[in-house]
């Protein structure tokens, strides 16, 4: 029981950034045909292949074998290998909770985002989706989860986020028409109070 508690309030971690010197996250809804993934793909269960699949897939396996192969290779081979496999179908009723999506790369703090939480619920072919959309989204979740797990929680918010500026930067440069522009992400992800230009 205990365990099955901290997964889901680990799956929800996300919205301590409302309570956080970071800007508040929006919602963005949708209502229309199935378009938002979960994350990568369109709504899907798993389901077991038939009997029947198991027979057409492993006779299709078993014809392209050349005849030399077909007297090492049995056609019961492949039926034992489809055997308990299962396929994605779209979901046609159905409820997703799709948490932060992110992953550390080189070390333990190279923070990557991968996708935005969301909540999809599904009816045959509509959908409704809620996007929990922060601003910047990249610099923002990589930024907030710095800041969650590497500055040092003994101390305020204040100075937590001015370590985090400090340690994580989020400083880009770009060109335009021959101009090389800085930019400091925190102006956009953090609330004003908190935000020191560090270029």
């Amino acid at each position: 029981m205990k365990n099955k508690i901290k997964y889901f309030f680990k799956r929800f971690i996300f919205l301590k950034a409302l309570n956080s010197p970071f800007k508040p996250f929006k919602l963005k809804w949708y209502i229309g045909k199935v378009a938002i993934g979960t994350p990568y793909f369109y709504p899907r269960k798993w389901v077991t292949y038939t009997q029947e699949e198991i027979e057409i897939k492993a006779q299709k396996r078993f014809d392209k074998l050349s005849e030399e192969l077909k007297t090492k290779v049995t056609l019961e081979h492949y039926r034992q290998q489809y055997k308990g496999s299962q396929k994605a179908i779209p979901k046609l009723i159905g409820f997703d909770f799709v948490e932060l999506g992110w992953k550390t790369k080189w070390t333990d703090t190279d923070y990557r985002f991968e996708w935005s939480p969301l909540i999809s619920f599904v009816f045959f072919k509509w959908q409704i989706a809620v996007v929990f959309l922060a601003p910047e989204p990249s610099n923002y979740w990589e930024s907030w989860l710095y800041y969650e797990f590497n500055t040092d929680k003994s101390k305020s918010q204040k100075e937590r986020i001015k370590q985090c500026q400090k340690e994580f930067k989020q400083n880009w440069i770009s060109w335009k028409d021959g101009t090389k522009i800085k930019t400091n992400y925190y102006q956009f992800i953090l609330k004003e109070k908190y935000y020191e230009n560090r270029l």
